[in-house]
């Protein structure tokens, strides 16, 4: 398999999971204003996870550019990492019907959990099985980095969300901010970005 087709193929689920979490939205039958704002808590949610699919998806793009040569382990690395991506329409649509209740607020944490652990083994993975210039190397690590510091917030997000589940929610949307412009540096050491 060539990594295009694992692109595309990767790029489909992604887009089916964005539709998915969409249509979970159930609009109301009245057309006043204060049926909208029952929908509050649902479209933040959808927006956070809106942004966290974005996200997985440019980052995941930019990983995917790497390889020279995909691996059953490559492929199955992925397939694990979409598995758990795949379950955040549920976990969003729990969370924003229940107005982030406790339960549901900890289980979109240890989604997200799943989540940034299993695009770490897919990055180890992409690294084993090619070989890396040194400035290609060097990018990785600081995606490790925000890796590790990711899997901390997530796992601190599940006992605070028992003191309160804004806490968590800003551990998300501090994740968020750190991943929404992919490593500039894996581009860089592709060639396919100017040095500044």
């Amino acid at each position: 398999m060539n990594k295009t087709r694992l692109e595309a193929f990767s790029d489909g689920v992604l887009a089916i999971i964005i539709t998915i979490m969409v249509l979970e939205i159930k609009m109301p039958h009245s057309a006043d204003w204060e049926s909208l704002r029952a929908l509050q808590s649902v479209f933040i949610c959808y927006l956070l996870s809106f942004a966290f699919i974005g996200i997985y998806w440019g980052n995941h793009h930019n990983l995917v550019h790497t390889v020279k040569a995909v691996s059953p382990g490559i492929i199955w690395a992925n397939m694990h990492l979409l598995f758990w991506l795949s379950l955040i329409p549920l976990a969003t649509n729990w969370m924003g019907e229940n107005n982030f209740a406790r339960n549901t607020v900890i289980v979109y944490a240890i989604l997200l959990l799943l989540c940034g652990i299993s695009y770490t083994i897919l990055q180890v993975t992409i690294e084993k099985g090619n070989e890396l210039t040194a400035e290609l190397k060097a990018a990785f690590a600081v995606v490790k980095r925000k890796g590790i510091i990711s899997v901390i917030c997530y796992s601190c997000a599940i006992p605070l969300a028992f003191f309160h589940t804004a806490i968590s929610g800003c551990l998300f949307a501090a994740v968020a901010v750190m991943w929404i412009i992919p490593e500039k540096n894996i581009a860089r050491a592709l060639g396919k970005e100017p040095r500044e």
